[in-house]
């Protein structure tokens, strides 16, 4: 009597799956529907929920000028030194709130801190999208031991499709280089599952979400 293998009688199903194809039509396949139900929540509310159980360390601001304060007393709270910052728009934000920063390519390696925009947020998840085509490129979030990004809430989306949309409407279908979904600060549990914070960029991730949609309503 012939021994047949586990591993034999696997390969012959295999092939014979592969001779005598299903006569079944497979129809159109529902690429457009949404898999999760829709939350109820505003976007912002939701997004803070999701970003916070990331770890992340979220800040709300009703205005611009709110933003300057919280962005005095969060880099005087936590103690920040060596920041770092390309962005014209958050320099200003800056020197308004007496935060001393770098902007020479000389500093980059020897950064604690790194600001940035970023393009959108994503709420469902609680992830924020960056690009190569933004000023700060694609160092800068991944060389800061804090990763800080000002956002707004005109950015807001509800899932990673609406965020792909607006990064193609935004530059015409040409795509940056680089697309980059950030999920909370950098982490790991590669070595014995040990979850290890910052082992492959920032370990501290802060987004400073001001409100922009009420000023304009």
């Amino acid at each position: 009597m012939q021994n047949t293998t586990s591993k034999e009688k696997i390969l012959k199903q295999i092939r014979k799956a592969l001779t005598h194809k299903s006569s079944a039509e497979i129809g159109d396949v529902d690429k457009d529907s949404e898999i999760f139900s829709p939350s109820e929540e505003p976007l912002e509310i939701l997004f803070a929920q999701n970003f916070l159980g990331l770890n992340g360390k979220f800040i709300f601001c009703e205005n611009e000028t709110e933003l300057i304060g919280n962005l005095g007393s969060v880099a005087k709270e936590n103690k920040w030194e060596n920041i770092f910052c390309l962005e014209p728009t958050i320099k200003e934000f800056l020197n308004k709130a007496s935060v001393k920063f770098s902007d020479k390519e000389s500093d980059l390696l020897a950064i604690d801190i790194g600001l940035t925009l970023c393009e959108c947020l994503i709420a469902r998840t609680g992830s924020l999208i960056i690009t190569s085509k933004q000023t700060s490129g694609r160092r800068l979030p991944i060389y800061a031991n804090e990763h800080v990004v000002i956002a707004y809430t005109s950015q807001l989306v509800y899932n990673i499709k609406d965020a792909l949309k607006l990064i193609k409407d935004k530059y015409n279908n040409q795509l940056p280089s680089m697309i980059a979904t950030i999920s909370g600060p950098s982490r790991t549990a590669d070595i014995e599952k040990t979850l290890v914070q910052g082992a492959h960029g920032p370990k501290e991730i802060f987004v400073f979400l001001v409100d922009d949609m009420a000023a304009a309503s």
